[in-house]
């Protein structure tokens, strides 16, 4: 038996992420989830949003504590998870009608965010929606002394990881024919960002 991972900023911000979720992803009917760590997202968006098959992923190495979380909450929604990483693959061979993730971008060095958004290209459908929820910088400049404070544990953590500047995210959308819709504030000074492909 596997101890399930429990983290306690998914409980905090799973209400209001699910409220942007509820609009953003109204035309969905399947979604994928980029990096989906414990798995409480997962199972508790499902849950919220049945008519969403819920498709997780993650990198080796976290998928049996999110099997764990999958198990357990057994929703007829949410089929086994991918093993994805980003940087490496392999990107699954179907089309989603929406890809979320959280709390990813800041964790990855820039050339996986790269690799992020160039996978999601063969992935997301023709009128597809994109929602990327964490904290962003505007030009460069911190939009918060605890993002500051936060940016900086990040990198003595990890050199290459950092919060990233909602420019530069949004240039690599661009480049896939994706259009940002809504940047909607969040608690703690994060946002969830909506793409839509025209």
């Amino acid at each position: 038996m596997i101890d399930k991972p429990f983290a306690p900023a998914c409980e905090r911000n799973r209400d209001p992420i699910l409220t942007v979720l509820r609009e953003a992803f109204a035309q969905a009917r399947s979604v994928l989830e980029i990096g989906s760590g414990t798995g409480q997202h997962a199972v508790y968006f499902a849950g919220a949003l049945p008519q969403l098959r819920w498709q997780t992923s993650e990198r080796a190495e976290h998928l049996p504590g999110l099997r764990a979380w999958l198990d357990e909450a057994d929703l007829p929604n949410t089929p086994a998870p991918l093993e994805l990483d980003v940087a490496q693959g392999p990107w699954p061979a179907t089309r989603f009608d929406a890809v979320f993730s959280a709390n990813t971008l800041h964790i990855m060095g820039w050339p996986q965010v790269q690799a992020f958004f160039a996978g999601l290209d063969a992935v997301l459908a023709a009128d597809g929606t994109l929602a990327v929820y964490g904290p962003f910088n505007d030009g460069g400049t911190y939009t918060s002394d605890s993002n500051a404070q936060f940016d900086q544990w990040l990198k003595a953590r990890d050199p290459v990881s950092g919060i990233r500047d909602v420019e530069a995210v949004d240039a690599l959308a661009h480049g896939i024919g994706l259009r940002l819709e809504h940047d909607h504030a969040m608690p703690a000074n994060n946002r969830l960002l909506v793409w839509r492909r025209d």
